[in-house]
């Protein structure tokens, strides 16, 4: 059995014999994969009232430690989504209780988010059928094994892209 990125490919061997598509089939299938993760995993998130992007912004507080805190700006980056988008994801979360902006003391040019206790109680709520939802989507489609290599692959061409961890071990 084939994939639909198949059906693409032989066309395209078809219609431009002359093209390698080979690169066309793997980001085709990186771009279908986003996809199906992306549906399986807003599901779990609508049962909590978040969108994916809300729930990043929880989980990128509550994994940066006590006291949950971070700016505005480390939090765009590290969703990788612009100043705007991020302001109005922060305000949704503060509509809805989960998150609080603040002035830093220390700077009073600075805003400070920091994650509610509702905010920290949800998103440790809702972690765990998303850990779950993540897992059960791998293992009915690839071996312990197969999701190693294909994490290994990926986490290369991200780090050969200069998409590189900011605790870099392997210099030390």
């Amino acid at each position: 059995m084939a994939d639909r990125v198949s059906d693409f490919l032989a066309q395209w061997a078809w219609e431009r014999p002359d093209i390698d598509a080979t690169p066309m089939g793997v980001i085709g299938r990186l771009s279908r994969v986003g996809e199906i993760v992306s549906r399986t995993l807003q599901a779990t998130f609508q049962e909590y009232g978040l969108h994916r992007g809300e729930f990043d912004t929880l989980a990128t507080l509550r994994r940066s430690g006590t006291p949950f805190t971070l700016t505005p700006g480390e939090l765009a980056a590290s969703s990788m989504v612009t100043g705007a988008a991020m302001t109005n994801r922060l305000q949704r979360l503060e509509d809805k209780g989960l998150l609080e902006r603040t002035m830093d003391p220390s700077n009073r040019r600075r805003v400070l988010v920091r994650l509610t206790d509702a905010g920290r109680e949800l998103v440790d709520e809702v972690v765990v059928p998303h850990a779950h939802g993540e897992q059960e989507l791998l293992d009915a489609r690839l071996s312990r094994e197969e999701q190693t290599a294909l994490a290994e692959l990926l986490e290369r061409f991200l780090e050969n892209s200069g998409d590189v961890s900011a605790h870099d071990t392997s210099k030390d």
